[in-house]
């Protein structure tokens, strides 16, 4: 498969790259996708979340009443979960929620949506550019010039662009990437891939190794 490559005023360079076709040009495995996408969104999450039980509410371990002859329930101290103030029954408690891939699948599902990115015509490269420092503002023309205002993208880099990223970094529906960090979520959470000529390559070595 082979895209025509682009400049950062949108202007056809009259070059082309190949797309290979063992990566480019799959049948997508959706079942391999919805594997990689859980392992990712449950891999965000902290697992922080923590309630306090009755043994970890402040209170006296004083038992209240009598045991028996008041007429009402039996009760123990202050601090069970029936009164007030008392403990929570059962709360969440701080664990892992890391999910294990296997490689082959993981790469599978990258192939996946990159093939289905493809197909659709969703796939854009773009010569290499870089900054002399941070601005937005340069980095917001180039969306414009490529038709990409308003619309969710990432920007595949061959390398870590510290310029681009930071241009990048405030704008709420573009994100920047390096190829070798490339994965499946964030291709799938994207209207457009925009890769950059040098980064094509960097994908053929991902894939290769």
């Amino acid at each position: 498969m082979k895209l025509e490559v682009v400049n950062i005023q949108g202007q056809k360079t009259g070059r082309e790259v190949d797309l290979p076709e063992d990566i480019f040009g799959i049948e997508p495995n959706d079942h391999a996708v919805y594997l990689a996408v859980k392992r990712y969104l449950a891999n965000q999450r902290q697992g922080t979340h923590k309630a306090k039980e009755r043994n970890a509410v402040a209170g006296s371990t004083r038992k209240l009443k009598r045991q028996k002859g008041t007429g009402t329930a039996r009760a123990g101290d202050i601090k069970n979960p029936l009164f007030r103030g008392g403990g929570r029954v059962f709360g969440p408690r701080p664990h892992a929620y890391n999910l294990k891939l296997n490689k082959k699948v993981s790469r599978l599902a990258r192939k996946s949506v990159l093939s289905a990115k493809a197909a659709s015509g969703e796939i854009l490269v773009v010569e290499d550019f870089s900054f002399e420092g941070p601005k937005t503002k340069e980095f917001v023309n180039i969306l414009n010039n490529l038709q990409l205002a308003g619309k969710k993208s990432v920007l595949v880099t061959s390398d870590f662009e510290r310029e681009i990223l930071l241009s990048s970094r405030n704008l709420k529906k573009c994100s920047v990437v390096r190829a070798s960090d490339l994965n499946t979520y964030a291709i799938m959470n994207s209207h457009t891939l925009v890769i950059s000529e040098g980064a094509v390559e960097k994908i053929k070595e991902t894939f290769a190794n």
